[in-house]
């Protein structure tokens, strides 16, 4: 049996009575008070995440904003220092490798600070060694010199400011960053997150990202598992890989074609996606609301009035902001436009739902 990973926090969450589970070969904290109590807790006040898991990729030099643009599919060039993307990087055919943020670093060459999922760190190294030849760039795998926690919620800037003394989070707007020190030890610290909230993404050494989250549970912050970060991050339509996005879902089935700029210079994937806009695709990512309270999980079939098969359900809860039996599925384009009505089979019934939009949920949050 392989021997799983530990984040810098695996001791706190012991201490703190997490129900531990595997997690992209880490032991992950997935609750501590229940999914539901630290679910309300961030929609409410705010609650903090061991994101540690997450792996860090350092790619600098003078080639570093050509070889980005060229993996990545958003634009980066001319992207500022302080600004965070979202985007994919993409097969040849259009399937995804990963989905990540770039962070543009504070530095006199041109180096940036790639976030990817914790189930494809070493994957995503290796694809963007494959594809480095030509570029004069280094490439540095940090996931182990850096340590992760996300504070989110409405009142996350102020418990930022309040207990951690970091007054820097009043003046990021969303999707930017600021690298400073706290308590001797470099820190980056972002205004976004995986929640649909308001909230900080704070990256530093594995002594100060321990340091940091005992500050904010003692002061009586919330700790949060993956299990309400799943629950979150699904009322606010945000995709998971493996789920909404993988080998075999590109974001144009996805719904994602905003972060993919196909009037940029070519980048790995391109010509598929153009492909997809122009023709279309065979399946789409759609919400689905059902009527009844029963609660559609990953694998069930998405059918028609009369039993035909259509998609399948890639995500679902019953939310538990809204009070209503929501799924993500993928389903046949046809059957895709806002309103029309499927059925999801739950062990021996279909229940019947409607298309809607994927954002369930929205915060009233704006910065």
């Amino acid at each position: 049996m392989e021997t799983l990973k530990v984040t810098p926090l695996h001791e706190s969450h012991l201490a703190l009575g997490a129900k531990m589970s595997p997690f992209a070969g880490f032991d992950m904290p997935i609750s501590y008070s229940g999914i539901v109590d630290e679910h309300m807790a961030v929609r409410g006040k705010a609650g903090v995440f061991d994101v540690s898991h997450m792996g860090e990729i350092e790619i600098c030099g003078p080639g570093a904003e050509a070889f980005v643009n060229h993996i990545f599919t958003n634009d980066v060039c001319g992207m500022q220092p302080g600004v965070v993307l979202y985007g994919m990087m993409l097969y040849p055919d259009g399937g995804v490798v990963d989905d990540l943020l770039v962070y543009r670093l504070f530095t006199p060459e041109p180096s940036f600070f790639l976030v990817v999922n914790a189930a494809n760190i070493e994957k995503d190294f290796d694809w963007m060694r494959a594809n480095a030849g030509g570029f004069d760039i280094t490439l540095r795998n940090r996931s182990e010199q850096w340590g992760q926690i996300a504070l989110q919620g409405p009142e996350s800037e102020t418990v930022l400011a309040d207990v951690l003394g970091i007054r820097e989070g009043g003046q990021l707007r969303f999707y930017t960053f600021v690298q400073i020190s706290w308590r001797g030890d470099p820190l980056i610290l972002s205004r976004t997150g995986y929640t649909g909230e308001d909230g900080f993404e704070l990256y530093s050494t594995p002594s100060s990202t321990q340091l940091l989250w005992k500050t904010l549970v003692d002061a009586g912050v919330k700790p949060c598992g993956l299990g309400c970060r799943d629950t979150l991050r699904f009322e606010a339509g945000m995709p998971l890989y493996g789920h909404e996005l993988s080998e075999s879902i590109s974001p144009v089935m996805a719904g994602l074609s905003v972060f993919c700029k196909l009037d940029k210079p070519d980048f790995i994937g391109r010509q598929a996606l153009a492909v997809q806009k122009a023709n279309g695709t065979e399946r789409r990512l759609v919400g689905i609301e059902l009527e009844e309270n029963a609660v559609p999980r990953a694998g069930y079939p998405v059918e028609l009035a009369d039993g035909t098969q259509v998609g399948v359900v890639t995500t679902g809860y019953h939310s538990l902001t809204l009070d209503k039996s929501l799924c993500f599925a993928l389903v046949d384009s046809a059957c895709s436009a806002i309103g029309t009505p499927l059925w999801v089979h739950i062990r021996r019934h279909s229940f019947r739902g409607s298309v809607v939009k994927k954002n369930f949920y929205k915060t009233n949050y704006k910065k």
